[in-house]
């Protein structure tokens, strides 16, 4: 019989019932989850792993322009095959730049139950 899958939730909260640390019991939210801390997580912002991370959030700053959406779309798929791929493959990043957002859509494979998987997330300043 095969143990239930558990992992800290990210963002980091308190079960308040329990005492202790808020887990994660579903293996695909938890990868949603690790996506998200790649993405929003900037370069240099971890001690002990300085190149880790996407750093989407200082897109927002840049020039809203086909370029920059363009940018943002290569960046976001580099660093999701750098630091995620042994879970997931990514298929398809749709990154558009709205008037103070960042829309992206990922497309991929999560590889350990091969499940056709989405995430749509918005970054706002």
């Amino acid at each position: 019989m095969t143990q239930p899958f558990t992992s800290i939730h990210y963002q980091i909260g308190v079960d308040v019932g329990l005492g202790r640390l808020a887990a994660e019991r579903s293996y695909e939210q938890h990868v949603d989850q690790m996506i998200r801390q790649v993405l929003l997580t900037a370069p240099g912002e971890r001690i002990n792993r300085p190149e880790f991370g996407c750093g989407v959030r200082r897109m927002l700053f840049a020039p809203n322009s086909v370029v920059s959406a363009s940018l943002a779309q290569v960046l976001v798929h580099q660093s999701l095959d750098r630091w995620l791929g042994s879970v997931i493959k990514v298929d398809d990043v749709v990154v558009t730049a709205g008037e103070s957002t960042l829309s992206i859509r990922i497309s991929y494979l999560l590889l350990a139950r091969q499940q056709r998987r989405y995430l749509n997330l918005e970054v706002a300043p």
